[in-house]
């Protein structure tokens, strides 16, 4: 259908609506709208909408059951999973509404000046562009603090979740924000390019696949537009040969098939060394087996189908690469339609795409380390740079090498997530900028220069 756009139900290909791409024309007004709203949104006082973030969150709290049966209807997260990714949302809009003021306020800077300091003032409208693997957080996570900072938001969500799109912005207008302060658009990847090229537009930020980022960041570069990137991970998950399995092992496997293992902060390669390998071996594929594979609109499901059956192909054809060079599949790597088995490879080593490329699907790669020095060397060796765990007894042997881990985060017994309190981004191909905490709600304001004598 030209110029329209249909998702499905992923566990049953079941359609659930058409959408509308919008015209050249929609989209100029929506640009227009933002621009001459940013003109008054900027001016409303901090304390006001810290008072809209209350009723933002209270919304979120009364409507939590319908926004978790939405992801999980275009998505096909499981429904537990889905109502954990809305608590996340409304516990990272409480913590803004409890920190903007200290975050936003003039920074006082002691020079010669009679007063000298560091004003802190919003950009104008800030274009997002995000994917469909968490709908409402990644949209919430970038919105929340840009928005709060002053500035007006257009919203590209990926095309399999535009009713969580839509309702994102229904849920900002209920709380009482400008009809225009936030907006949904559903654009074409040529309008894409001219938004970004429009000068209204003064920042965007991007979360995605490292391909797509680097056309972005080729975009922004273009057009000297400031930028926020959050692309793929292979993050290395590290079995240290002290590591409390009995403990652990339930965070490990999650730490992989959380959300059918369609994350960008998963554990991807498991480093184990030598003299705990078989064990883990063993624990792990228990930890599996534990598992229930279902509809995800079951409440006791713990894993499902992929988003889409093309993503699914794409991690089929990784597995397959990967065996033909030496891999073993230990369980799984069987694949029907839109579902990928949870799937453990073994004998894996670097050269394999299960090993160098991000596998966005439900595949756990087992690497034997012969030491923890070792284990280190072969996290290290990627073009990822988003996270790592350790999973170890030893803390200070970990807090002895934290510098020679050149990732965004490092984790120890505990799986890498994100935390609204903690500054979220990656190095390397996983891309630039950081979001959450602090220093996510002061990327997209002018840090100004006061100085008054």
């Amino acid at each position: 259908m030209k110029n329209k756009i249909q998702t499905n139900f992923p566990f049953t290909g079941e359609v659930l609506n058409t959408y509308d791409l919008f015209t050249d024309d929609q989209i100029e007004n929506a640009l227009e709208k933002s621009a001459e709203t940013f003109t008054s949104w900027r001016k409303v006082t901090l304390k006001e909408k810290v008072e809209m973030l209350a009723r933002l969150s209270d919304i979120l709290e009364e409507n939590k059951k319908v926004c978790a049966n939405l992801i999980t209807l275009e998505m096909g997260k499981p429904f537990k999973q889905s109502i954990a990714e809305i608590d996340k949302c409304i516990w990272l809009i409480d913590f803004y509404a409890k920190n903007a003021e200290q975050f936003l306020s003039d920074e006082l800077i002691e020079t010669d000046a009679e007063e000298s300091f560091i004003s802190k003032d919003p950009l104008g409208i800030i274009f997002g562009i995000m994917p469909w693997n968490y709908p409402f957080w990644q949209a919430l996570r970038f919105a929340i603090p840009t928005i709060t900072a002053g500035n007006t938001i257009v919203l590209k969500h990926a095309n399999n979740v535009l009713g969580s799109a839509l309702m994102i912005e229904d849920i900002f207008r209920k709380a009482g924000y400008p009809e225009y302060c936030f907006q949904t658009i559903i654009a074409t990847h040529d309008q894409v390019e001219d938004i970004i090229a429009d000068d209204r537009i003064k920042g965007v930020s991007f979360t995605g696949s490292e391909k797509a980022g680097k056309k972005i960041a080729e975009l922004a570069g273009k057009y000297l537009k400031k930028i926020v990137l959050e692309l793929g991970g292979s993050n290395a998950c590290i079995i240290s040969e002290d590591a409390d399995l009995d403990k652990y092992i339930d965070t490990i496997v999650k730490a992989r098939l959380q959300n059918t293992g369609q994350s960008c902060i998963a554990a991807k390669r498991y480093i184990v060394e030598e003299k705990i390998y078989d064990k883990f071996l063993e624990y792990y594929n228990n930890g599996i087996q534990k598992l229930k594979f279902g509809d995800p609109l079951h409440h006791e499901t713990d894993i499902a189908t992929m988003a889409r059956e093309d993503l699914a192909e794409e991690v089929e054809q990784q597995i397959t690469e990967s065996v033909n060079k030496g891999a073993k599949i230990l369980i799984g790597g069987k694949r029907d339609k839109a579902y990928i088995e949870p799937t453990i490879l073994t004998d894996v080593t670097p050269d394999m795409p299960v090993f160098n490329e991000e596998v966005f699907g439900p595949v756990a790669s087992i690497i034997k380390a012969e030491n923890l020095k070792h284990a280190i060397q072969l996290a290290s060796n990627s073009k990822y740079g988003l996270g790592t765990m350790v999973f170890t007894e030893d803390q200070q042997k970990v807090r002895e090498l934290i510098s020679e881990i050149p990732d965004g985060a490092l984790f120890v017994n505990e799986m890498v997530k994100s935390d609204p309190r903690l500054p979220f981004g990656g190095t390397k191909a996983s891309g630039y900028g950081r979001e959450l905490s602090k220093e996510g709600i002061l990327e997209f304001v002018n840090k100004k220069t006061v100085y008054i004598k």
